[in-house]
């Protein structure tokens, strides 16, 4: 059932769910933290209103720089600014930042610890008609990899404005991963944030009251922990919920921190349940399945099964369509559980 302390959307499981895009989030969270901070500056490469870096453009432009289509020099100009005492935030479409500027990220703001915040948008399949060459789906492996940097993929509107805000002070390089589409709002602004701390949204041993209660049978046991981030976040709920009606229990965890894992709740929930489905937008190679089964490996080996993107490229078509395709919607995530769930047996 929905865990009462997440304090999450009651319209979470409705047909008139509210749906927001990811990214407004981030320009609304870096809006007020400008108006908190002025030392947060904004720098852009031609995509501020794709961005929703416009908001901060407009009221403070004497604290932004447009850079133009210079991804390269976008992260590099940001980096001497940290190191002046800055704050900077860099906002492109994530296949370009850090798709095309990586090298740059890693050498002047990783090597050298700047605090530089850099801003993917656009990321994953969803991006739809706009395509392969304009969907990012490595971004969380490029960036992972990288000593000092910290990485976070929020799984709607209001938790990218809280991941925003909390970036501002926590004096590290990071890497802020956002969707196009407009999804659905899971969190409240009451729900709790941290970074590099996992919220588990749902378990099937705990009891729910009031508007979020289930219908179907009673909770059972949880047997499988589903362990997902960013936008297909409500692709799991909705799996588990829908699995909790066959009679099979499931965890539920918002994983938005990928770097540096909550490696005690990602522990907790794998010795509860004993299986792990892992789900993301991004190639499985590499992505936030690939960190949880690399610190299950060394801690508390269990069968995983990946939802995500088999070792292919992005192509044009409705956000949803590219979702079923790429086995990545919610009847994706359930046969996964019932394959993992097999395995075990």
């Amino acid at each position: 059932m929905i865990s009462q302390s997440q304090k999450l959307n009651t319209k979470l499981f409705d047909s008139d769910v509210e749906l927001v895009p990811i990214r407004k989030g981030f320009g609304e969270g870096l809006l007020e933290a400008g108006e908190k901070n002025p030392n947060v500056v904004g720098l852009c490469a031609d995509l501020t209103e794709s961005t929703q870096m416009h908001f901060f453009a407009n009221k403070f432009p004497e604290r932004f720089v447009q850079v133009g289509v210079a991804e390269q020099n976008l992260v590099t100009v940001a980096s001497g600014m940290a190191a002046m005492g800055k704050i900077p935030f860099t906002s492109s479409y994530a296949m370009f930042s850090p798709g095309r500027n990586w090298e740059q990220i890693r050498t002047t703001a990783c090597y050298n610890d700047r605090p530089v915040k850099i801003v993917g948008s656009h990321a994953g399949v969803s991006v739809g008609p706009d395509g392969g060459t304009h969907q990012a789906t490595e971004d969380i492996a490029l960036m992972r990899v990288l000593p000092n940097m910290v990485v976070i993929a929020p799984c709607d509107s209001i938790e990218a404005k809280k991941a925003t805000l909390a970036l501002v002070d926590n004096g590290k390089p990071s890497y802020l991963r956002l969707a196009r589409d407009k999804t659905p709002v899971i969190t409240t602004e009451e729900s709790p944030f941290e970074i590099g701390k996992a919220n588990v949204l749902w378990s099937s041993g705990s009891v729910a009251v009031g508007p979020l209660l289930c219908s179907g049978p009673t909770a059972t046991s949880p047997r499988v922990a589903i362990i997902a981030c960013g936008s297909l976040v409500h692709n799991a709920l909705v799996a588990a919920r829908k699995l909790q009606e066959e009679g099979i229990g499931s965890i539920v965890v918002n994983n938005h921190t990928i770097k540096p894992l909550d490696g005690a709740t990602i522990l907790d929930v794998a010795k509860q349940t004993g299986v792990v489905v892992t789900v993301e937008e991004h190639q499985i190679a590499g992505g936030m399945g690939s960190t949880v089964a690399e610190f299950l490996a060394q801690n508390y080996p269990v069968p995983i099964e990946f939802v995500g993107i088999e070792d292919r490229y992005g192509q044009s078509g409705l956000p949803t369509q590219l979702l079923e395709h790429y086995h990545m919607d919610t009847p994706s995530i359930i046969l996964a559980v019932k394959k993992v769930l097999s395995r075990k047996q």
